[in-house]
């Protein structure tokens, strides 16, 4: 598995947009100088995850992005899977390979799908709302819910 810009860069401008919840619209200059994020680049994943309903756009002088859905509801899984698209392939076994060992190839196979299940496991219990709670309580401003 390999994140690209477009995964990071795109996860680090919802995380900013996350951390202005409710706050109306952010413009994606400003995204992009906070997140050091080429602000041409980042109109183009903007647009992606616009269609993907992870954002909202307003046009005009007061303008610009805000998320769809609140920030505990957009796991980690949702914005890579948008912009990557599946982080592990679903079918592991390549085609052109002809064992003449199959239980091997189905242990290896086994260790692929594993693989992908933890992962997708993983960001699928994360938030962009969890990462705002890290950088409160790294700040000191930490919000604790009962």
């Amino acid at each position: 598995m390999r994140i690209s810009s477009k995964g990071d860069y795109g996860l680090r401008a919802l995380f900013d947009l996350a951390q202005r919840y409710g706050e109306g619209p952010v413009q994606s200059d400003d995204i992009a100088t906070r997140q050091g994020i080429p602000v041409n680049y980042l109109n183009q994943l903007l647009i992606t995850m616009r269609r993907a309903g992870l954002i909202e756009s307003l046009r005009g002088p007061q303008g610009g992005h805000m998320l769809a859905r609140a920030p505990e509801t957009i796991t980690l899984l949702d914005v890579l899977t948008t912009l990557e698209g599946p982080l592990l392939p679903s079918e592991p076994t390549r085609e052109d390979l002809v064992p003449t060992v199959p239980e091997d190839h189905s242990l290896v196979d086994e260790v692929w799908v594993g693989l992908r299940a933890r992962l997708e496991g993983l960001l699928a219990e994360m938030t962009l709302d969890d990462l705002c709670q890290r950088k409160r309580q790294r700040s000191g401003n930490a919000m604790y819910y009962i």
